[in-house]
């Protein structure tokens, strides 16, 4: 070979050694890159976050880009939970724990609206709807300035029954009069002074914020509580931190008695 042509041979060598790796460049650049991860997050607690992935960390080791947690640890955490009452004794497990989606689904929390008005908004993702929930909906409430629980953080998707068939509580309660009682009366009162008995029976068909709504205002929303006196109405006039103007269900039926009363409240009394 002469020596033109053997430099021509290495020219074209050099040549496609240029183009072999712009092939594969090429390849490469199909697979394409992760996307960037950016969380939203909770902003409530002062040593632990939740972020809208599922995952709790203490606050400090929030990565400070995407403000999410590092990715460690058990996702969609109940730690510290009640699943039978869907109540959690931290804030941001509540949070963790409601964003399962085997839990809570997008297509039912975008349904719920996040005040009791009628010109209030709906929650807009499961997130906006964990995050919200476990903040404002006080399940556990009592009478006294306390939480009945240590579990008071809850996300349970409505307060109780909101799905009731109220036509088939209805026929439940055929021959039964359902009255609204006078504030600090039993039901035992209530009815007596009508000359009727308390249907003991019947409070758990009363025990339900759809069925209480159709007798009292519930202008304070409806509430988890304990005490013998549910299911029934705080008073407009009762302190603040009674929530006054809030229709209370228990969720202990057991606690269900025609003789309960409280000083704050109006009672819904089955009378026969």
């Amino acid at each position: 070979m002469s020596t033109s042509g053997f430099s021509l041979f290495l020219a074209l060598l050099h040549l496609m050694g240029f183009l072999f790796p712009l092939r594969v460049s090429a390849i490469r650049k199909d697979i394409g890159f992760l996307e960037q991860r950016s969380c939203r997050t909770t902003v409530q607690g002062r040593y632990l976050i939740s972020d809208d992935e599922g995952n709790v960390c203490d606050a400090l080791s929030l990565e400070s880009r995407t403000r999410c947690c590092p990715w460690k640890g058990e996702r969609f955490s109940c730690h510290g939970c009640n699943l039978l009452s869907q109540c959690c004794k931290s804030y941001e497990y509540c949070v963790s724990c409601c964003l399962n989606p085997s839990r809570t689904i997008l297509e039912q929390v975008v349904k719920v609206k996040v005040a009791k008005p009628a010109t209030a908004g709906t929650y807009k993702t499961v997130f906006d709807f964990c995050s919200g929930r476990c903040r404002h909906n006080s399940e556990s409430v009592v009478h006294e300035n306390a939480y009945h629980s240590e579990f008071h953080h809850c996300f349970s998707l409505s307060s109780n029954a909101s799905g009731a068939n109220l036509t088939q509580v209805e026929t439940r309660l055929l021959g039964i009069d359902v009255i609204v009682g006078s504030q600090g009366d039993s039901c035992d009162a209530v009815c007596k002074s009508r000359g009727q008995l308390c249907v003991m029976n019947k409070l758990s068909l009363l025990n339900q914020c759809d069925v209480m709504k159709r007798y009292m205002t519930c202008k304070g929303s409806c509430l988890a509580s304990a005490g013998a006196d549910q299911p029934a109405e705080v008073v407009e006039d009762a302190p603040r931190d009674l929530y006054p103007g809030a229709c209370l269900y228990t969720r202990t039926e057991s606690m269900l008695s025609c003789d309960g009363s409280h000083q704050h409240t109006r009672r819904l009394c089955p009378c026969a």
